[in-house]
């Protein structure tokens, strides 16, 4: 396959709209490193025209697009029908054609791989997910989901009209969003390779530790106290929970529950002036002796002699 410049792309849009090819290039970007645009759908049909099937053979560059009305996408090894309120991905290295059923309403933004090199940590699009060859880039929205990814697309539009020096840093965060949501409704198997999945199970029982603090009143509650609480949770058997976290962390699930109950304690003891039973009530605790037993075993004095030290020692 040849690549076909953006530009080429410009000529092609210019005779299905009404808007001249100089209104389609954003001032300023030339000097831009990488090339991003945005359009709305709506003006490149009409309520009496429809566009024959539009083929995108390997082009310089990659889109997002928003489709508010039905078409279809015939790739080499399927044809998949797009409904209202799609999110579509496409890779400069996967071809496919576009059947639109109807007048099309919605909204596509399109960027080179240089575009997002400040945004991406090293990465190029390739290796997102969204955008792999044996991904699926087709993507129904909720009605939620779809007005968010609309004002998205009002925002880039309102930020590609404006004189703002740092335009297209805001513009990369548009497309970043969009991404992001994309990848929320990717299978979790696409998103992290199998090796990773003890990985990501560490990386959610510390989100969900985490999450309960900091307690900012004597009437909340850690809801989260023991292994088994957490097991459940994470829809894991607590043996498997306990070796991964040990594999990972070299800690049992216990021991960094309980650190971090006594972090917090630490913190309530010296920035509160809240009394040693309500602090051990908030904790999960059934009174104030059980508290102060666990207490000790990780700060070697009782939560009372912890209160009257200067120094916050965490």
């Amino acid at each position: 396959m040849t690549t076909t410049a953006l530009t080429t792309l410009y000529q092609e849009l210019a005779p299905c709209t009404s808007l001249s090819l100089s209104t389609l290039l954003p001032q300023g970007i030339q000097r831009e490193v990488g090339h991003f645009n945005a359009f709305d759908l709506a003006n490149f049909w009409d309520s009496t025209h429809l566009l024959p099937a539009t083929s995108y053979p390997c082009r310089s560059f990659y889109k997002i697009s928003l489709l508010r009305s039905r078409s279809r996408a015939e790739y080499a090894d399927q044809t998949i029908t797009i409904d209202p309120n799609t999110l579509v991905f496409s890779s400069p290295k996967v071809s496919f054609q576009w059947q639109p059923v109807e007048t099309q309403q919605g909204h596509l933004c399109l960027f080179t791989a240089e575009f997002l090199l400040p945004v991406l940590g090293g990465l190029t699009p390739d290796e997102l997910p969204l955008f792999q060859a044996n991904g699926y880039p087709v993507f129904q929205l909720t009605s939620t989901e779809a007005a968010r990814a609309e004002s998205i697309f009002a925002r880039m539009h309102e930020e590609l009209t404006s004189d703002y020096t740092h335009k297209y840093d805001l513009l990369r965060a548009y497309v970043l969003e969009l991404l992001h949501l994309g990848q929320k409704r990717q299978p979790a198997t696409m998103l992290h390779p199998a090796h990773s999945a003890a990985a990501r199970l560490s990386s959610r029982f510390i989100e969900l530790l985490e999450r309960q603090f900091p307690l900012t009143t004597p009437q909340q509650r850690v809801p989260l106290r023991t292994a088994k609480d957490f097991a459940d949770h994470l829809a894991v058997h607590v043996n498997h929970l306990n070796k991964v976290l040990k594999d990972s962390t070299g800690r049992t699930t216990t021991n960094l529950i309980g650190g971090r109950l006594a972090q917090e304690a630490k913190v309530l003891l010296h920035q509160t002036d809240w009394t040693l039973w309500e602090i051990a009530d908030s904790l999960g605790f059934v009174d104030v002796a059980h508290f102060s037993h666990f207490f000790r075993r990780y700060a070697t004095v009782s939560p009372g002699a912890f209160r009257t030290l200067e120094a916050f020692p965490i």
